[in-house]
């Protein structure tokens, strides 16, 4: 992987990268079920100054925190797979530690909400701003929600995006391959009764893609709806089914 922020010394053998490499080599070692200690524990020793590209450089940070996101969630659906087949699946997935890094415990839902998103809530259809804010999270989020995190992000669904390893120099691209990809397998665009038919998910976060025009703009821009359409948005459901593993080929 091409440099991104400083490299990390850490104290377990074998080990010494880019944050970034060590969060992509994480999430590769989860897809092939390799042991991924070594990279968790680098990860949780990487202090602030080896994280400066993280923090202050936009590309490094989402690609960063979409492989934490996704590497977070395989190894809580192999360790503590009770967490997600609970009914409090919502709090008790959601909320449990993922993964650390620079000694901080990240559950899934600081990473996307308060990281990803920027600090919104994932209440209020992506209107409002998130209430508790932790230092981490003001140190580390990113300036601006980009949508299209919401086609990269894999919480182990059946409904969820396909799973990448994301690179900063290349993380743009990759998110809009990510991006056509899941619409072109979900969205289903009707002329004759001027409908289209989305992925719950653009209901859950509306305000992250700007509301009715903002989501139609957005499915113009990736042909899943004609360029001079402006149908009527109807959200589909979103099936829950636990399904670990789900790499793109």
């Amino acid at each position: 992987m091409t440099g991104s922020s400083t490299a990390v010394r850490s104290s377990t053998p074998g080990v010494d990268s880019t944050p970034t490499a060590l969060a992509q080599d994480l999430l590769v070692a989860c897809r092939r079920g390799d042991p991924t200690e070594r990279y968790r524990t680098a990860l949780a020793e990487a202090t602030d100054a080896d994280l400066h590209r993280v923090r202050e450089d936009r590309r490094t940070g989402l690609a960063f925190w979409l492989n934490c996101y996704n590497a977070g969630t395989q190894l809580l659906l192999e360790g503590r797979p009770d967490l997600y087949e609970s009914p409090l699946r919502f709090v008790r997935f959601f909320h449990a530690s993922a993964v650390t890094v620079a000694g901080t415990s990240l559950p899934l839902d600081r990473i996307e909400n308060g990281l990803l998103r920027g600090g919104r809530s994932k209440y209020g259809l992506g209107y409002l701003p998130k209430i508790n804010v932790t230092n981490f999270e003001r140190r580390y989020r990113l300036d601006d929600c980009d949508p299209r995190i919401h086609f990269a992000l894999n919480c182990g669904a059946e409904s969820c995006p396909a799973i990448r390893a994301y690179e900063p120099d290349r993380v743009d691209e990759q998110l809009d391959l990510a991006t056509r990809s899941y619409l072109d397998a979900t969205v289903a665009y009707d002329s004759g009764a001027t409908t289209v038919l989305v992925p719950r998910v653009f209901l859950w976060f509306r305000g992250d893609f700007g509301g009715g025009s903002g989501i139609r703009e957005l499915l113009r821009a990736y042909d899943a709806i004609p360029d001079d359409a402006t149908p009527k948005i109807r959200y589909d459901s979103w099936d829950w089914t636990k399904a670990a593993g789900k790499f793109a080929e």
